[in-house]
């Protein structure tokens, strides 16, 4: 074969690679839960978030680089390796603010925002997240007393870490947002100087038990003895009504004996006396003697009946 023959193979073998070059180059697919950016002599595009076939420049002009779009978990002082957990105790060990010891690891949800910038801003970002993780939660754990670390103080301390960390990748600004964070696990970090802390844990909680029953106990004396009052008044002001109806009803009798009084000074005086010594001596009988030495039964009237027969005794009479 001679020379010329040979550059013409090799001519038309380059072209064929070329052409295969273009033809497998020149279109890709981005799959519904990917995002991807097109390079053109590796400057960044605007990133494409449609699903679909896809044409660009063939390579080297253009090349596609794929990221997720999904949430991704990043896992703070403990790995999960097919079904079983792997922790690291020393990444997780930090101080309190009443310098305790603690272990503490939790779970931060973040996504890629901005393709761009997590590509070329960082050469890894994700391990960037990951010492901006510890470096929040360690400042926040060391800001915060023990019973609050240990007790009723961890969505304070979530809160606080996700304010910070939010903060520190912001400022990164390596195209990544944080979307939550889940404090796993604040423990001490022997079995001594938990049980030690649980003890005292359960007298604070027994005492506050005691506390609430005493308030509880308080709160349901003070209803009673309210109530007891409202009870005492209640009965006060009917007593009160009650005796000024009595009082103005005894005014009107007064007014009108007074009224009669001035008609018949004599009679309303004498009325009343016998009226009086019927109320005092109610079984009495009142006598009332003439200026002549004679005596005539006045008050009160023997009743007729006293002298009447009885029923059946009368025929008896009549035969008689």
């Amino acid at each position: 074969m001679s020379l010329k023959q040979i550059y013409k193979v090799a001519g038309m073998i380059a072209g064929a690679l070329v052409l295969i070059v273009v033809l497998f180059t020149t279109w890709y697919t981005v799959d519904e839960s990917d995002q991807a950016i097109v390079l053109t002599f590796g400057e960044a595009g605007e990133p494409i978030t449609e699903s679909g076939l896809k044409f660009k420049m063939p390579w080297p002009i253009q090349t596609v680089e794929k990221l997720s779009k999904e949430t991704f978990s990043l896992q703070f002082g403990y790995e999960e390796k097919d079904g079983e957990i792997v922790e690291f105790p020393k990444e997780t060990k930090m101080i309190t603010g009443d310098e305790y010891i603690v272990l503490a690891d939790m779970v931060v949800q973040w996504k890629i925002t901005n393709p761009e910038k997590y590509l070329f801003n960082a050469e890894d970002p994700k391990e960037i997240l990951y010492d901006s993780t510890s470096s929040s939660l360690r400042s926040i754990i060391g800001s915060t007393e023990i019973d609050e670390a240990l007790t009723s103080g961890k969505a304070e301390i979530e809160a606080e870490v996700r304010d910070l960390l939010v903060t520190l990748i912001d400022k990164y600004d390596i195209g990544i947002s944080v979307i939550g964070v889940k404090l796993q696990d604040v423990e001490l970090p022997n079995e001594d100087v938990r049980k030690a802390f649980t003890d005292v844990t359960d007298a604070r909680e027994m005492m506050n038990t005691k506390i609430h029953e005493a308030e509880k106990y308080q709160n349901q004396r003070l209803n009673e003895s309210k109530g007891e009052k409202d009870a005492i008044l209640s009965r006060a002001t009917g007593d009160k009504a009650a005796r000024i109806e009595q009082a103005r009803g005894d005014v009107a009798v007064f007014d009108k004996l007074y009224a009669e009084y001035e008609g018949n000074p004599e009679i309303t005086e004498q009325r009343l006396i016998l009226e009086t010594l019927e109320q005092v001596l109610p079984d009495a009988e009142v006598y009332i003697m003439n200026d002549d030495g004679n005596t005539m039964k006045y008050f009160p009237i023997r009743p007729l009946e006293k002298e009447k027969p009885v029923q059946g005794q009368e025929g008896n009479a009549g035969n008689e």
